[in-house]
């Protein structure tokens, strides 16, 4: 077509040249890809965004020096690539703090996805208008505070998505919200929203999921989502009106002047009644001419921007979008906040059962855990988790998995059964679950304090000196070899062993959780979900092991003392050139010991050498050859040793017995740091 276009205008008049330099306009603004954004400026960009916030471990491979991307693959973590362009950034669980500067990213033409979820950012609501092509956003789970401008939204006509949900905003719904002609998914639970719901265009046809629960929003739904789940409104101030009760104002008032007929204080109640249905009308008539002329904006913004949906990088990033990197609470939101509640048992008009695996707690149904209020928690790789009180008062956790869906149910019952049975102070324990064909809920004891991921990277390590992790890393190893030996015929006993899974309690004693689910997780879905299969012997063989549990554990030791974030769990599969361990490996090969450990670690004093010791150990977990890697029973031994602080007596016992391979000698783990 290029070529065509030349030789056409090669023969004609100047108003070819025009035509050519109109045509070449337009497709620059419809395909979306644009010539003038140099490499470098996108570095520059992206650079000055993450130096806008905090906790940016997980961040350090990104370099100007390095190219961002190769075709469909990204050099740069969390940057997503198609055909050598920046169309997205998938930030989660990654601890990040500070105020983003999204603005930075304008220079990045081709930007449709961004997705900051489950860290610790806050601050107002970054500014998103110079983002025009930007189509998916999602800040779920963070921190962001204040009012939002009520233009904040104007002019982003491709936005689709918008995840707000689980942060501190406050005051109205912005009203340019409303006026986003692709809007098609929309969640703003869990904040702090007042006021009423904005009427939503008429022509945005394509709205299907809207969560404005657990707000402090009041009074009548507008007639635009009065089709939407129940469950989309609950948890507010006062709303009113279809698909919730419908709205009493007017009947209070008509009561007040029955009640009052023949007196003075009648008389004030039937005037007032009289002046409300009067405002009431006033706004019903406001509110639909303002919506007819919104709805006319819209048609014509449509009319507009219809052609950009052709384009073929357009087409191919929505696919990549909704496949492979859809933000990990989409599925697990889609019915909050009532969190266990499904299709089949909403429209039948009553709950199926929940089976509990445990006798000694008292008994509840599902119907308990549909009235009571829910928070979420967080979102991890399976979906999203929901603290709820039932009736007593007692805390308990839901967990909503939709990847499980292949599994036929007396599979899935016995598994889940055979899971009750693991009773292990070191395991997060099954209180029950239930059982459907499109998704299964677990539901385990609610853990007071927090998790190791968040301890580590959400700014919290003050508490986390060398005792307290010492403790820790007994008890996951105590917890990870009890799993092993009760469980002997499953492949991966664990299999999804990582810092988020490691839950605290309030004396920091570690809880396993999230383990023993290969069995039941869906095939075609467990390597591009399970922490076990980033292990270098699935990238080597495509076979996992058990031993793929112990790698994990040695990821897992060596981002307790480093404090660092493991790239690994970033990675689709295992890269030794990102790994934490290669890292570890070389500062250790180059005499840098002691830069390795976290430098909030306090407590550390006596304890240097214990310290080696378990880096040791956790560089010999990590192994990529596995008839090299340790043993888990030796792995039990040997951290079992390790002693808070130093003991003359103990030290000649504890250092014998180490051979690696590919890491060096004795002599190279000088720990120079002194006091």
């Amino acid at each position: 077509m290029g070529v065509h276009v030349a030789r056409h205008a090669r023969t004609s008049a100047p108003l070819s040249s025009l035509l050519l330099l109109a045509l070449v306009s337009i497709h620059l603004s419809f395909v979306g890809v644009v010539f003038g954004a140099s490499p470098s400026s996108e570095a520059d960009g992206l650079l000055k965004f993450r130096d806008s916030m905090n906790k940016t471990s997980a961040l350090s491979g990104w370099s100007a020096s390095l190219k961002i991307c190769a075709d469909d693959v990204a050099n740069w973590n969390g940057v997503l690539c198609l055909k050598g362009i920046i169309w997205g950034l998938k930030l989660e669980n990654i601890g990040l703090t500070g105020s983003p500067n999204l603005e930075a990213l304008d220079s990045l033409p081709n930007l449709r996805t961004i997705s900051l979820m489950n860290n610790n950012l806050g601050g107002p609501l970054p500014s998103i208008n110079k983002l025009r092509v930007l189509k998916s956003l999602y800040l779920t789970n963070n921190r962001f505070s204040g009012s939002i401008p009520d233009d904040a939204f104007s002019g982003m006509n491709s936005l689709k998505k918008i995840y707000l949900g689980n942060n501190g905003f406050t005051g109205k719904i912005p009203s340019s919200l409303s006026t986003l002609p692709n809007l098609s998914d929309l969640r703003l639970q869990g904040n702090q929203f007042q006021g009423g719901i904005p009427e939503f265009s008429q022509s945005q046809r394509d709205i299907k999921i809207i969560n404005l629960s657990n707000n402090e929003l009041e009074g009548p739904i507008p007639e635009s989502l009065q089709k939407m789940d129940p469950s989309s409104f609950t948890g507010n101030k006062n709303l009113c009106g279809p698909p919730l009760g419908e709205c009493k104002a007017l009947d209070d008032a008509s009561s007040g002047d029955d009640q009052g007929s023949g007196g003075k204080d009648g008389s004030i109640a039937a005037s007032t009644g009289s002046e409300k249905q009067v405002s009431v009308l006033k706004i019903a008539l406001v509110v639909l001419v303002v919506g007819m002329l919104l709805g006319i904006i819209a048609a014509l913004l449509i009319l507009f921007y219809w052609k950009k949906r052709n384009s073929r990088v357009e087409r191919d990033s929505s696919a990549l979008e909704d496949t492979n990197t859809m933000p990990t609470t989409y599925v697990a939101e889609k019915k909050a906040p009532v969190v266990v509640e499904t299709e089949g048992t909403k429209k039948r008009g009553e709950y199926g059962k929940l089976s509990f695996v445990r006798d000694d707690i008292e008994r509840f149904d599902l119907q308990d855990m549909l009235t009571s209020a829910a928070e979420v928690l967080g979102s991890g790789t399976f979906g999203a988790s929901y603290k709820t009180v039932i009736s007593g008062g007692r805390n308990l956790v839901v967990k909503r998995y939709k990847q499980m869906n292949n599994v036929g149910r007396e599979f899935f019952i016995e598994h889940m059964r055979r899971i009750g049975r693991l009773q292990y102070s070191n395991l997060l324990s099954l209180v029950a679950f239930y059982y459907r064909k499109e998704e299964k809920l677990l539901v385990t004891e609610f853990v007071e304090k927090t998790s190791l991921a968040s301890l580590i990277h959400g700014n919290h390590t003050q508490g986390l000196d060398w005792q307290t992790r010492l403790k820790i890393i007994k008890g996951v190893v105590k917890g990870l070899a009890y799993l092993h030996k009760e469980l002997p015929s499953i492949v991966l006993p664990h299999g999804h062993l990582k810092s988020s899974n490691v839950l605290l309690d309030n004396s920091f004693e570690p809880l396993l959780s999230d383990y023993a689910l290969r069995p039941v997780i869906n095939p075609d879905q467990a390597h591009l979900l399970l922490v076990a299969y980033k292990s270098p012997e699935y990238a080597k063989t495509g076979k996992i092991t058990k031993k793929a549990d112990i790698w994990s554990l040695g990821i897992l030791i060596l981002e307790l003392l480093t404090g660092k974030f493991p790239e690994n769990y970033l990675t689709p599969g295992y890269d030794s050139k990102t790994s934490i361990s290669t890292w570890v490996s070389e500062m250790v090969k180059e005499k840098r010991t002691s830069e390795v450990f976290d430098e909030d670690m306090g407590g550390a004093k006596n304890s240097k050498s214990e310290m080696i010791n378990l880096l040791k150990i956790g560089l010999s977990c990590c192994e990529e050859d596995v008839d090299s890697r340790m043993e888990l029973k030796e792995v039990v031994e040997k951290i079992e040793q390790l002693k808070e602080g130093d003991h003359d007596d103990d030290q000649e016992h504890l250092s014998e017995g180490y051979a690696f391979s590919s890491i060096g000698t004795e002599d190279e783990y000088s720990f120079s740091r002194n006091g």
